[in-house]
Formats: structure tokens, sequence, C-alpha cells
């Protein structure tokens, strides 16, 4: 069962406070003058692939209520790089953000609204006060249903103001690349890249500038046909189908789609695009529909038609010859898959990971990634593997057709990074999203936040920097020509390739930046038994869902596990009494909470459900990963709002 939530004293909303804003034409927006306005306060950071989820549920009824609904987006870094104002500038940019954004640094407005996890959402009414507050994603529904009501109360009362809000939208940006993702070498000497912030695929000369033609209308939505029908949604990996399945399969390039939840492939003879595996809709943890046509039917292992199953946001794609199968980085539910092609039925399944996001080696199924984000393959085929969230070089070795052991080779989990090279268990990177192969067997690593090109040396075991001063590099290419070796960087910050020249010793530059941690205060606890609530209400107008099972469940952890004597796990309430170790100062609880609901089926005459009315099913989710500090005088309950 769940945790039932009563109403809420009124609480006046903070104040929004920060370092400055954006998408307001320079002004500071205050909540006294959104007064008679709903309010949504979006807490996110840009690194968190939750956060961008959440960006895109809300988009419809942004949209939908822009004379009533002011959303303000308040940006609480993680990483040292979010704080930087001019990389969270052109992440509002990339990202399509239509709606003011408040730059949180200190997250200051963060403590004040108590906000323990990315993302956090909280709704304030017309009058100012604070009516709900939720984490995670999965809410777009709630959102709605919320907003709608408190369109109408306040209407009513005469206390609900229509016009227009504070955002001013920024200048229209020009040029061939808009935050380039991931770059591809053609067979016939061009390049393909990946243009995320168009919405498209830009072939290129060999010279990296030339625009030879573009793939896609650049316009936002997933649509197949010619180059100009077809429509992609931020894409992001590109792989080159084996050149003996091509004629088979009808296509050259595999595209991992990624708001779209989606591969596309793509024939270079006339550039025509086509779906081949997703459905358009996102892979939900726990959800009882990810298999189109059946409920409570999805099972790791098994294979499934691949347009039958939702994905989440794949981030990568890799052919490995040695599993058969195009090896994907699932980046938004923390796993990798092999997608199969066809030309009859291609088939997906899930190849490792739990959907907890983390940092576990071993047998694949038994592993934890964080935003797996770039693949490359090394001459021995095993997989090298940039984990975005942990800041880690993992390496995956097959170890038949259906399964791999992972291994970390730098990176040491959720909340530590920074630049230092040496020793690679002492090296640290700041969220790589990109990885390749040099002709020694070392890795070069696009180390993003870093703004940096990093060596992995598995002969040494040495990370070394090979280039430094880069704007967000996402990708790399390793071109090798006349005994020269060169890289070929997609800086999607800057918007273009560029080429760097490798030193001839490949050695680079050993450099120490400092080693960082997140910058959360830690939860104060006191130790012996403390109360775990993680409070769950259904939107208006939906209720539980319990169907096919318990609607809900709750999964706790801790680093490290001593920390916990008892209380780790999973059940189905949304509560758990927990006993802390007195003898661990502090480390993290790992808490992860699901619940789902349903929209209420109209009665009929009789007072029976109406049978021709299918109800909509909705699914809420957040990992939580709380500090804690173990105190004399720490609290004994900790609650975090999954919905409340």
């Amino acid at each position: 069962m769940s945790t039932s939530v009563q109403n809420l004293p009124r609480v006046r909303a903070s104040e929004l406070v920060g370092r400055g804003w954006l998408n307001t034409g320079g002004r500071t927006v205050t909540l006294s003058e959104l007064r008679g306005k709903v309010v949504v306060l979006d807490f996110w950071t840009f690194c968190c692939i939750n956060c961008l989820h959440v960006l895109d549920e809300l988009r419809e009824v942004e949209e939908q209520h822009r004379d009533e609904l002011v959303i303000i987006g308040v940006h609480s870094p993680k990483f040292e790089h979010e704080a930087d104002p001019d990389a969270l500038a052109a992440a509002v940019e990339r990202y399509e953000v239509r709606h003011p954004v408040l730059d949180d640094p200190e997250l200051v407005t963060w403590g004040a609204y108590t906000a323990r996890a990315w993302p956090t959402l909280v709704v304030i009414d017309p009058e100012g006060y604070i009516v709900a507050q939720m984490a995670g994603e999965g809410h777009g529904s709630a959102i709605a249903a919320l907003v709608s009501d408190l369109i109408a109360e306040h209407a009513r009362k005469g206390t609900l103001h229509r016009g227009s809000g504070p955002y001013v939208p920024p200048a229209p940006a020009s040029g061939t690349l808009r935050f380039p993702a991931k770059a591809l070498a053609l067979p016939n000497g061009n390049l393909l890249v990946a243009d995320a912030g168009h919405h498209s695929l830009a072939e290129l000369g060999p010279d990296g500038e030339t625009l030879v033609r573009r793939i896609g209308s650049g316009e936002r939505g997933l649509v197949d046909g010619t180059p100009g029908e077809a429509r992609f949604s931020e894409p992001n990996g590109l792989a080159l189908v084996p050149e003996d399945l091509r004629a088979n399969l009808g296509y050259d390039v595999v595209v991992a789609d990624t708001v779209n939840h989606a591969l596309r492939g793509v024939r270079l003879s006339d550039g025509v695009v086509f779906t081949v595996a997703g459905t358009g809709e996102q892979f939900m943890v726990g959800g009882q529909e990810n298999v189109s046509g059946t409920v409570g039917a999805f099972e790791a292992g098994e294979s499934y038609d691949s347009l039958s199953v939702r994905l989440s946001s794949p981030w990568d794609v890799e052919w490995s010859a040695e599993l058969g199968a195009f090896v994907v980085a699932m980046a938004g539910n923390h796993t990798l898959w092999d997608f199969h092609p066809g030309p009859h039925l291609p088939v997906v399944s899930l190849l490792a990971g739990t959907m907890n996001e983390g940092l576990e080696d071993g047998p694949g199924e038994g592993a934890w990634f964080a935003q797996p984000s770039g693949l490359a393959t090394a001459a021995d085929g095993a997989l090298w593997l940039a984990d975005a969230e942990t800041s880690a070089l993992r390496r995956l070795v097959p170890v038949d057709e259906t399964d791999v052991r992972v291994e970390t080779a730098v990176g040491q989990g959720l909340f530590d990074f920074g630049h230092r090279d040496g020793a690679a268990d002492q090296a640290l990177l700041q969220h790589p999203l990109g990885v390749a192969v040099l002709p020694d067997g070392s890795v070069v690593v696009a180390d993003t936040y870093n703004g940096a090109l990093r060596r992995y040396d598995p002969a040494s075991g040495e990370v070394t920097t090979l280039a430094k001063d880069l704007a967000e590099p996402s990708d790399v290419l390793v071109e090798v020509a006349d005994d020269a070796v060169h890289l070929l960087v997609v800086e999607s910050a800057a918007h273009r390739l560029t080429r760097v020249a490798l030193p001839a010793t490949l050695a680079g530059e050993v450099l120490d930046s400092g080693a960082h941690k997140v910058a959360r205060p830690a939860t104060d606890v006191g130790s012996g038994a403390l109360r775990l609530d993680v409070p769950f209400a259904p939107a208006p107008g939906q209720k539980l869902d319990d169907r096919w099972g318990p609607s809900t469940s709750l999964q706790v952890s801790a680093t490290p596990p001593e920390l916990l004597l008892s209380g780790a796990g999973s059940g189905t309430d949304l509560f758990r009494d927990l006993v802390i170790n007195p003898e661990v100062a502090e480390g993290v609880l790992h808490v992860t909470a699901k619940a789902a609901s349903c929209d209420e089926v109209p009665l009929l005459p009789n007072g029976e459900p109406d049978p021709d009315v299918f109800p909509a099913c909705h699914l809420a989710q957040q990992d939580w990963g709380v500090p804690v500090r173990v105190v004399p005088d720490g609290d004994t309950g900790l609650t975090l709002p999954l919905r409340g």
C-alpha cells in the first residue's frame, strides 16, 4: 500500500534567489509579480537525463496554458561545469527551454524548497501558496490535471490573471551545425553528423565544414520518409551497418534518435529514413505496458519485436561482431540493450543493467550504469563505454552472444568527479559522453564537462590529457592517414568539428586540477531508528492502479552498505523503518520509489464502469541518492515526496 497524503497546511512559497535569469530579456522575476498565475518550479540540472525527460513532459501543458501558467526552471547544478553561466545558457538553448530559468549555482532556492533530487517539481497556486511537490519523472499528467483544477478554482474566486508571462525568447541562431552530438565517417569519405540542435543529420565533406546535404526537415518529430520529409528529435549516436548486411536491411546507418526514444535507419543512396526500433514512447521503469499489445510482459533477457518495445533515450549505438548485434547505450534507464536487425523480424533485448543508477561491475545482469552515453569497439571485440553520470570509463567484455561482463577502468561513482591524471584507480573524469580507440589499443575519452580529451592506456594503467580548452566535446573520431593520427572532435557547445593532432609519443600531458564531490548539503540523521516516508497521492481524476499487482514499490540500499543495520531491500509500502549504524559517520541512502495510477473510468447510469472507456495509465518514479551524516541529535525521520 502507499502512504496517503493529507491536505498540506497553506505555506507561502519562498522567493526565488540566484545569480541571474535567462529567457527574461535580462529582467529579474519575483513571485509577487506572478501572483494570479499558476507557477510550476522545475528544479533541474542539465546533465540529468530524468530532468530532460521532464522538460519534454511539460512542453504540452506549457503551450496549452501560456496565459495562465508560468513554468520557472530553477537550475541547481550537480557538476562544477554546470555552474558555469555560459554552459547553462548553452544548455537552455540546446534543450529548447521556453520558459524563464533561474541560475541557482549556490543551491539557495534549492535549499529553500528542501529539494532532495533532480528533478523536483513544486506547484504554486495563484495566491502564492505551495499546493504540491513531486520528485522524479512521470508526473506530466498529474501536472496537467492539477493546473487545470487550479485554473478553474481561481477563475471562480477571481484570483486568476490571464495574460502573457515573463518569458522572452532568445534571438534565433544560425550556422551549419547546432549542438552537434556525434559524428561518423562514411564509406565515401564524407562525415555524417548528428546535428541535435537542428533535429537532423548533416552530411559534411571531408573538411568537416562543407555541407553536402541535410537529412531531416529540421522540425522536431518522429516521421519517416525522404530527407525533406523525415523528422528527428535531438539525434545522438550513429553507427554504420556492416557491409554484408546493408543490402538485405535496406539501410546503411543506425541512428540513436534520443528524444524520440527510437532507433532510425538511414539509406545513404537517397537519404530515406526508417524507424527500426521503438514506438516513440518512453520506457518507464516498472511500467506495465512497455511492450505494445501486452501488459506486464517485459522480461530482461527476452527478445521482442523491435517496433513493439518502448525505448528510453538511446544515446549511442555501436555494432558488435561478437554479439552479432548493435549495442545501444540506453541513457534513460541506465542500461545497455542489443538490437538484432533483420529484414523480417528485428528484435531488441536487455543486454546489461538492472535499471538502477550507480557504479556496479560484474555480470551484465547485475551491473549498474548511470546514463551510458558513448560506445566504441576495441580490437579484441570488447566495448568501451563512457558512463556519464558516474564520470566513468568502463569496459564490456562479451561472454557469449547474449551476455557481457562489466569492468570499470576509471571512475569512483555518482558523486565523485574532477580532472585528475595518473593511475587509473585515482584518476577522475567529469561527465564524459564519447569514447574512441586509438591504433595502439589505448582509449581516448571525450571528457565533456572538463572540456578535454583524455587518454587511458590499459598497458600502463595511466590516464593523461591529450587536449584541453575544448567546448563540451561529446564525441571523437580517430583518423589515420600517411602514418599520422588526428582526432576529429565534435565540439558540441562550439557548434563545430575540430581536428586535433596527436603528440608523437601519444603520452599527453599529466594534469591535476583537483577532485570534486557533488555539493549538496548532507542530511543530519541520528543513529538507530529512522522512519523513511515517501508520500504519493494520485493526480485529480486518477486512482492507484493495482490491476496487475501492487501499485507502489520502494527499494532502499546504502553506500557503504554498513550504513544500514536494517531496512535495506525491496517492498511495496512507500514507507520503511530503517536502522542507522552508529559506527558509520556518513554515507548515501539510495532510495527508488515507483507508483502506478490510472484515469478513473466514468460510470454508466447503472453505476457500472463504462466498458468502452480504457483508462490511461501513468507511472511516477524517482531515484534519490541522499547524502547523510550521522550525528547525536540528528533527525529520526526522512520524507522524500514522490508526489505530495
